[in-house]
Formats: structure tokens, sequence, C-alpha cells
């Protein structure tokens, strides 16, 4: 199984409603993308994010799935404009040795094919962690 987890902060100048709508569309990740088994999000406490959302998924092809999934490009396209800081990581107990190369590869594949998405990366004022590009 592998849990991605992201959080965030909104920019100063998003409205509220703005801050929903965006985190709406997080909450549907599982009806718009079915290899996601569990899933939340939510506020995040205790640092310096605002919210947060976990996804778990099966293997390595689910997350492949996932991160390609046409909603989940979607909420990239309408919900990165709105974030200034931004950390994705992931949690395995997967045995292979290889899995933390194998998510950064699909990271890679996914910029490459989705150039819009990594301008929007690109465009955050900080991102860290697992989908951050090379």
């Amino acid at each position: 199984m592998i849990y991605h987890i992201v959080r965030m902060s909104f920019k100063p100048e998003i409205t509220p409603d703005e801050i929903e709508r965006s985190v709406e569309r997080l909450r549907r990740y599982p009806q718009e993308i079915d290899v996601i088994q569990a899933w939340s999000v939510g506020r995040d406490i205790g640092g310096e994010f605002d919210y947060a959302a976990m996804y778990a998924l099966a293997d390595i092809e689910a997350y492949e799935a996932y991160l390609n999934a046409p909603w989940h490009l979607q909420t990239d396209a309408v919900g990165l404009p709105l974030v200034s800081n931004f950390v994705s990581f992931d949690l395995t107990d997967d045995p292979d040795a290889a899995i933390g190369e194998k998510i950064a590869e699909l990271n890679r594949r996914r910029y490459e094919n989705h150039p819009e998405v990594l301008g929007l990366v690109r465009g955050l004022d900080s991102y860290t962690g697992s989908g951050v590009p090379e």
C-alpha cells in the first residue's frame, strides 16, 4: 500500500469560498478516481499548512493511475494557482527497495507528458517532497 499525502497553504488573497471549492475537489477524488482505496481530507493542525489530504493506493500501478487521472489533472489546473506552499510525501509498506525511484519516475513522466502541470508546480512559492520536479 502507498499512502500519498499532500499538505498545502493557500495564498493570503484567496477567499474562503475559493478555498472551500478547492478542498471540495480533493474530497471528490474517491468518486472520480477509482483506484483510491481509502482517503482523508481536512484541516492541517499544528503546522504552517492549512489543509492536507491522504489517498491510499494499492500499488505502483494504482499510483500511476491516480497521478494521471483526468480529475487529478483538472484539480491541479484549478487548485494549484491558489496555493503558495505545498508538500507531498509517500508512506509505504511495499517491500520493493526501488519503490522510491519508481515513484520519482512516475512523477518525472507525468511532468514530461503534462508540461502544464510542471508549469503550475514551478509557480508555487515552495514545493518539497516526493513529487518535486528535477
